[in-house]
């Protein structure tokens, strides 16, 4: 069985339910430190994965940073 190794597609324009689900992958899938090195806290393969990869691209498409991204959806935003 092949394994896939590109990473999910960020689709344009980025819709609201997207940034809230970018976020949400932001925040779940970060490094956590293993004696193999840095692993995804969530799926506990290198870091990042590919989930960690997709939010951070879809943030960008639509033009936010991660911290601008955090800080919207804490307001209310992407909910």
């Amino acid at each position: 069985m092949p394994t896939l190794l590109d990473d999910f597609p960020v689709l344009t324009p980025v819709t609201d339910e997207d940034l809230a689900t970018a976020v949400r992958a932001v925040r779940t899938h970060v490094p956590e430190s293993w004696p193999e090195g840095e692993l995804c806290r969530s799926e506990r393969v290198p870091y990042p994965c590919r989930l960690a990869r997709w939010g951070r691209a879809t943030l960008e498409a639509a033009g936010y940073t991660e911290t601008e991204a955090g800080a919207e959806a804490e307001q209310g935003g992407w909910v």
